[in-house]
Protein backbone atom coordinates (compact mmCIF):
# COMPACT_ATOMS: atom_id res chain seq x y z
CA UNK A 1 0.00 0.00 0.00
CA UNK A 2 1.39 3.26 -1.36
CA UNK A 3 0.44 5.58 1.53
CA UNK A 4 2.07 8.62 0.12
CA UNK A 5 -0.21 7.82 -2.67
CA UNK A 6 -3.62 8.23 -0.96
CA UNK A 7 -2.18 11.07 0.67
CA UNK A 8 -1.87 13.11 -2.41
CA UNK A 9 -4.80 11.56 -4.12
CA UNK A 10 -7.25 11.61 -1.09
CA UNK A 11 -9.00 14.80 -2.55
CA UNK A 12 -9.58 12.72 -6.05
CA UNK A 13 -10.88 9.92 -4.12
CA UNK A 14 -13.33 11.73 -1.73
CA UNK A 15 -14.76 13.65 -5.33
CA UNK A 16 -14.66 10.16 -6.95
CA UNK A 17 -16.92 8.96 -3.97
CA UNK A 18 -19.04 11.74 -3.88
CA UNK A 19 -19.53 11.11 -8.18
CA UNK A 20 -20.23 7.65 -6.80
CA UNK A 21 -23.30 8.63 -4.40
CA UNK A 22 -24.67 10.80 -6.42
CA UNK A 23 -25.47 8.29 -9.30
CA UNK A 24 -26.39 5.21 -6.58
CA UNK A 25 -28.39 7.24 -4.08
CA UNK A 26 -31.02 8.62 -6.74
CA UNK A 27 -31.06 5.71 -8.84
CA UNK A 28 -32.16 3.67 -5.11
CA UNK A 29 -34.58 6.26 -4.08
CA UNK A 30 -36.18 5.91 -7.40
CA UNK A 31 -36.07 2.14 -7.84
CA UNK A 32 -37.94 1.92 -3.84
CA UNK A 33 -40.67 4.06 -4.65
CA UNK A 34 -41.56 2.72 -8.31
CA UNK A 35 -41.25 -0.80 -7.02
CA UNK A 36 -43.21 -0.57 -4.25
CA UNK A 37 -46.67 0.23 -5.59
CA UNK A 38 -45.77 -2.63 -8.57
CA UNK A 39 -44.61 -5.02 -5.12
CA UNK A 40 -48.46 -4.28 -3.80
CA UNK A 41 -49.54 -5.21 -6.73
CA UNK A 42 -48.24 -8.49 -7.19
CA UNK A 43 -49.35 -9.06 -3.84
CA UNK A 44 -52.66 -8.52 -4.71
CA UNK A 45 -53.05 -9.95 -8.01
CA UNK A 46 -51.70 -13.50 -8.73
CA UNK A 47 -50.72 -12.96 -12.37
CA UNK A 48 -49.64 -9.14 -12.50
CA UNK A 49 -46.73 -11.44 -10.08
CA UNK A 50 -46.11 -14.55 -12.13
CA UNK A 51 -45.46 -11.24 -15.01
CA UNK A 52 -43.57 -9.02 -13.12
CA UNK A 53 -41.26 -11.91 -11.80
CA UNK A 54 -40.63 -13.09 -15.20
CA UNK A 55 -39.96 -9.05 -16.58
CA UNK A 56 -38.01 -8.45 -13.53
CA UNK A 57 -35.97 -11.68 -13.62
CA UNK A 58 -35.16 -10.94 -17.16
CA UNK A 59 -33.97 -7.53 -16.76
CA UNK A 60 -31.81 -8.66 -14.24
CA UNK A 61 -29.97 -11.42 -16.32
CA UNK A 62 -28.64 -8.76 -18.85
CA UNK A 63 -25.12 -7.90 -18.20
CA UNK A 64 -24.65 -4.34 -16.60
CA UNK A 65 -22.06 -3.16 -18.94
CA UNK A 66 -24.63 -4.21 -22.30
CA UNK A 67 -27.32 -2.17 -20.36
CA UNK A 68 -24.99 1.22 -20.38
CA UNK A 69 -24.66 0.78 -23.59
CA UNK A 70 -28.08 0.43 -24.09
CA UNK A 71 -29.47 3.15 -22.05
CA UNK A 72 -28.13 5.81 -24.67
CA UNK A 73 -30.39 4.42 -27.53
CA UNK A 74 -32.76 4.36 -25.63
CA UNK A 75 -32.71 7.65 -23.75
CA UNK A 76 -30.95 9.67 -26.38
CA UNK A 77 -27.92 10.20 -24.36
CA UNK A 78 -24.02 10.23 -24.35
CA UNK A 79 -22.17 7.46 -23.84
CA UNK A 80 -20.64 9.22 -21.11
CA UNK A 81 -23.29 10.31 -19.49
CA UNK A 82 -24.15 9.34 -15.65
CA UNK A 83 -27.86 9.27 -16.89
CA UNK A 84 -26.99 6.20 -18.13
CA UNK A 85 -25.60 3.93 -15.45
CA UNK A 86 -28.66 5.66 -13.21
CA UNK A 87 -31.15 4.91 -15.69
CA UNK A 88 -29.34 0.97 -15.86
CA UNK A 89 -29.33 0.90 -11.75
CA UNK A 90 -33.14 2.12 -11.46
CA UNK A 91 -33.99 -1.30 -13.84
CA UNK A 92 -31.64 -3.39 -11.76
CA UNK A 93 -33.12 -2.12 -8.24
CA UNK A 94 -36.39 -2.85 -9.35
CA UNK A 95 -36.20 -5.43 -10.16
CA UNK A 96 -34.57 -6.48 -7.20
CA UNK A 97 -36.97 -4.71 -5.17
CA UNK A 98 -40.57 -6.12 -6.52
CA UNK A 99 -40.25 -9.38 -5.17
CA UNK A 100 -38.74 -8.20 -1.60
CA UNK A 101 -42.35 -5.45 -1.64
CA UNK A 102 -44.45 -8.31 -2.54
CA UNK A 103 -43.31 -10.66 0.17
CA UNK A 104 -43.20 -8.26 2.49
CA UNK A 105 -46.71 -6.92 1.71
CA UNK A 106 -47.58 -10.72 1.97
CA UNK A 107 -46.45 -11.09 5.76
CA UNK A 108 -49.09 -8.98 6.93
CA UNK A 109 -51.66 -10.80 8.72
CA UNK A 110 -54.78 -11.40 6.91
CA UNK A 111 -56.38 -10.97 10.07
CA UNK A 112 -55.33 -7.07 10.33
CA UNK A 113 -56.90 -6.13 7.27
CA UNK A 114 -59.65 -7.80 7.99
CA UNK A 115 -60.09 -5.55 11.18
CA UNK A 116 -59.39 -2.53 8.74
CA UNK A 117 -61.90 -3.07 6.58
CA UNK A 118 -64.42 -4.02 9.59
CA UNK A 119 -63.45 -0.79 10.36
CA UNK A 120 -64.47 1.09 7.76
CA UNK A 121 -60.70 1.71 6.35
CA UNK A 122 -61.10 2.80 2.57
CA UNK A 123 -59.05 0.75 0.20
CA UNK A 124 -55.68 3.57 -0.41
CA UNK A 125 -56.13 4.64 3.66
CA UNK A 126 -55.39 0.98 4.79
CA UNK A 127 -52.48 0.07 2.14
CA UNK A 128 -50.88 3.51 3.81
CA UNK A 129 -52.19 3.34 7.41
CA UNK A 130 -51.93 -0.46 8.22
CA UNK A 131 -50.48 -2.40 5.51
CA UNK A 132 -47.64 -0.13 4.56
CA UNK A 133 -46.45 0.14 8.13
CA UNK A 134 -46.32 -3.64 8.67
CA UNK A 135 -44.65 -3.86 5.76
CA UNK A 136 -42.06 -1.82 6.67
CA UNK A 137 -39.54 -3.99 7.68
CA UNK A 138 -39.39 -6.29 4.66
CA UNK A 139 -39.56 -2.86 2.85
CA UNK A 140 -36.33 -1.56 4.60
CA UNK A 141 -34.53 -5.12 4.31
CA UNK A 142 -35.23 -4.94 0.15
CA UNK A 143 -33.64 -1.65 0.45
CA UNK A 144 -31.23 -2.01 2.47
CA UNK A 145 -30.27 -4.65 -0.59
CA UNK A 146 -30.56 -3.12 -3.60
CA UNK A 147 -28.58 -0.48 -1.50
CA UNK A 148 -25.66 -2.25 -1.22
CA UNK A 149 -26.02 -3.60 -5.11
CA UNK A 150 -26.42 -0.57 -6.78
CA UNK A 151 -23.23 0.77 -4.95
CA UNK A 152 -21.17 -2.03 -6.35
CA UNK A 153 -22.71 -2.24 -9.56
CA UNK A 154 -22.33 1.86 -10.09
CA UNK A 155 -18.19 0.70 -10.52
CA UNK A 156 -19.02 -1.10 -13.35
CA UNK A 157 -19.67 2.47 -15.16
CA UNK A 158 -16.09 3.50 -15.15
CA UNK A 159 -15.66 0.91 -18.20
CA UNK A 160 -17.46 3.19 -20.18
CA UNK A 161 -15.98 5.97 -19.00
CA UNK A 162 -18.25 7.17 -16.03
CA UNK A 163 -16.63 8.70 -12.94
CA UNK A 164 -17.00 6.78 -9.92
CA UNK A 165 -15.18 4.76 -7.59
CA UNK A 166 -14.35 2.23 -9.98
CA UNK A 167 -12.46 4.84 -12.57
CA UNK A 168 -9.78 3.72 -9.70
CA UNK A 169 -10.33 -0.03 -10.54
CA UNK A 170 -9.85 0.54 -14.26
CA UNK A 171 -7.09 3.17 -13.73
CA UNK A 172 -5.00 0.60 -11.60
CA UNK A 173 -5.43 -2.13 -13.67
CA UNK A 174 -4.19 -0.33 -16.81
CA UNK A 175 -0.75 1.26 -14.54
CA UNK A 176 -0.57 -2.35 -12.30
CA UNK A 177 -1.22 -0.15 -9.68
CA UNK A 178 -2.48 -1.93 -6.39
CA UNK A 179 -2.74 0.84 -4.43
CA UNK A 180 -5.28 2.35 -6.70
CA UNK A 181 -7.20 -0.64 -7.27
CA UNK A 182 -7.52 -1.30 -3.69
CA UNK A 183 -8.25 2.69 -2.37
CA UNK A 184 -11.64 2.05 -4.97
CA UNK A 185 -12.24 -1.62 -3.18
CA UNK A 186 -11.44 -0.46 -0.26
CA UNK A 187 -14.02 2.87 -0.77
CA UNK A 188 -16.65 1.15 -2.35
CA UNK A 189 -17.31 -1.30 0.58
CA UNK A 190 -17.04 1.35 2.85
CA UNK A 191 -19.90 3.53 1.07
CA UNK A 192 -21.94 0.28 1.14
CA UNK A 193 -21.81 0.08 4.79
CA UNK A 194 -22.20 3.90 5.30
CA UNK A 195 -25.36 3.97 3.13
CA UNK A 196 -26.56 0.96 4.67
CA UNK A 197 -26.19 2.11 8.37
CA UNK A 198 -28.01 5.49 7.63
CA UNK A 199 -31.18 2.89 6.23
CA UNK A 200 -30.95 1.23 9.67
CA UNK A 201 -30.96 4.32 11.78
CA UNK A 202 -33.95 6.07 8.96
CA UNK A 203 -35.59 2.69 9.70
CA UNK A 204 -35.37 3.00 13.52
CA UNK A 205 -36.39 6.81 13.21
CA UNK A 206 -39.57 5.61 10.58
CA UNK A 207 -40.40 2.25 12.59
CA UNK A 208 -40.14 2.69 16.20
CA UNK A 209 -42.27 0.08 17.04
CA UNK A 210 -39.84 -2.29 15.08
CA UNK A 211 -36.99 -1.20 17.79
CA UNK A 212 -39.51 -1.75 20.87
CA UNK A 213 -40.60 -5.16 19.82
CA UNK A 214 -37.32 -6.02 19.03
Amino acid sequence: MNWGWLGANSGRIFQLAGDHLVIALPAVAIAFFIAVPLGWLAHRSGSAREALVVLTSLIYVVPSLAMFILMPLVLGTSILSPLNVVAAMVFYGIALMVRSAADAFDAVPKDVRQSANAAGYPPLKRVTAVELPLAGPGLLSGLRVVAASTISLVSVGALIGVQSLGTLFTEGFQRSFPTEILAGLIGTIALALIVDSALVLLGRVAMPWTKARS
